[in-house]
């Protein structure tokens, strides 16, 4: 899986993307009200039962106890009894290469809000704005734009190539001048680069994210500034380290080193803890992407015409995007993404942050589905679901700098939130019961969000 990430955005320039998308309503009355709903409270981990929720002007106007919050007569009341309201959920590693269809999936699957990590600032930045403005439909969205890498880059199509320390404070200028959100550094940058990316953009207030070039070890991007690595890029060269084995410390290839993961039980677990340790005070974050592994178990699967679950909502852009990253799929042993399961667990007991992400558009990773398929994972591993949903709420809404607006329920901020029908404190899997979804205050009911999955199937079969 990692080495197909190589190839991946080469495909992009082919592919045919639009921002032209399907257009939906919000609801016709002036006001909301959810009377008798339990609001999952992502900070406490704890459920919250009989409350009223209003929603007015895109907010959350109110927030409390039955009985407490006054109702206006004309406000469109909803029965949340038996029901559970949660945030929005959020997708942390997202490609927004079909917006005709995404939109449509995320929002439907109840993830409202995705950040984007490489297309074409020409591109990407256009649908960041329409997606913000509502002018398309779909989740919010932060996206970093170009890639910064070295010189020559490994996808010259998205990315900035970079020899000089003066050419890595330039190029970070001139994505905070384009309105990136953040930036992505990636495989091939010399130390002295990804240090000089560092240095400007905590100057201009953006974060780094990304890959742990192979010129450096995951600690010391870590203590130099990095804010999120990506899919465990960097700790497969640590685990070697721990093993006392020469890690080569240059790019030799995507995914060369990807073996030192088999042997994660051979490492010693206190040294382990301390390099964790560090990482953590170091203020990383790290985005996994486990389905992207699970689905690499069942690569030759993802092809136009097979039969695999959710394959009705897979556009022939999205397919053109697959068979160029895997041309000759090979179905990966189970037991890799199994040790990568347990090292999230470890990372999770060490205090770091974790942010849910998919990799979307990475074949087998199926746009909104694999989110619920990511927290499942993590939860299986052993990470209790409390902290698997805060994962996919407040850490990544203070992660993307949202966080006074989504990631939590209260007073004030905008209501993209979720209606379940079950508990997702009992169990992971329940975010996949979506009943209603709210969208900066436009309610979708389950009739509603079928419709839109339906469009999508439509589409598809055109």
């Amino acid at each position: 899986m990692l080495r197909a990430s190589v190839i991946w955005f080469a495909s992009l320039l082919c592919a045919s993307v639009s921002i032209a998308a399907f257009t939906h309503e919000g609801p016709a009355s002036d006001a909301v009200a959810i009377r008798n709903v339990t609001v999952i409270d992502v900070v406490s981990g704890e459920p919250l039962p009989g409350q009223t929720v209003l929603i007015a002007d895109e907010t959350i106007q109110a927030l409390g106890p039955q009985g407490s919050v006054e109702i206006p007569p004309s406000a469109l009341e909803i029965d949340g009894e038996d029901l559970f309201l949660i945030p929005g959920l959020f997708d942390m590693h997202v490609h927004y290469v079909d917006p005709q269809t995404f939109g449509n999936l995320l929002v439907a699957n109840g993830v409202l809000f995705v950040r984007d990590m490489g297309l074409p600032n020409e591109l990407i930045l256009p649908i960041r704005h329409s997606l913000n403005s509502g002018e398309l439909f779909g989740p919010g969205m932060v996206a970093t734009g170009y890639i910064l890498d070295g010189n020559p880059p490994l996808i010259p199509a998205v990315s900035i190539g970079l020899r000089t320390v003066d050419e890595a404070h330039q190029a970070v200028r001139d994505q905070a001048a384009a309105g990136a959100d953040m930036i992505k550094v990636y495989s091939r940058l010399r130390l002295s680069l990804l240090d000089a990316i560092i240095e400007e953009a905590h100057a201009l207030g953006l974060k780094v994210v990304g890959h742990v070039p192979d010129a450096t070890t995951i600690r010391m991007a870590a203590e130099l500034g990095l804010d999120s690595c990506e899919h465990y890029f960097g700790f497969d060269k640590l685990i070697g380290h721990l093993l006392g084995e020469p890690v080569r410390q240059y790019y030799a290839g995507m995914g060369t080193d990807v073996s030192y993961f088999l042997r994660l039980n051979e490492v010693d677990q206190d040294a382990l803890a301390h390099e964790l340790e560090a990482l953590r005070k170091a203020g990383l974050s790290v985005c996994p992407t486990l389905a992207t592994f699970v689905a690499g178990m069942s690569a030759s699967a993802f092809t136009v015409g097979s039969e695999f679950e959710h394959a009705e909502y897979i556009s022939s852009t999205l397919f053109d995007t697959w068979s160029d990253l895997w041309p000759n799929p090979v179905d990966e042993p189970a037991f890799i993404w199994e040790t990568w399961a347990q090292l999230v667990v470890r990372l999770h007991g060490a205090g770091i942050p974790l942010l849910i992400g998919t990799d979307l558009s990475v074949p087998g990773v199926i746009p909104g589905f694999s989110v619920h398929q990511e927290m499942e994972i993590w939860q299986g591993a052993g990470i209790p679901a409390a902290d698997v949903l805060r994962s996919a709420t407040l850490v990544p809404a203070q992660f993307a700098g949202v966080d006074d607006r989504l990631g939590t329920l209260e007073v004030r901020k905008v209501a993209s939130m979720v209606l379940l029908r079950a508990n997702p404190l009992e169990d992971i899997s329940n975010t996949r019961e979506v009943e209603g979804v709210f969208l900066r205050g436009a309610y979708f009911n389950r009739a509603a969000l079928d419709g839109l999955l339906q469009e999508v199937r439509e589409a598809v079969q055109q």
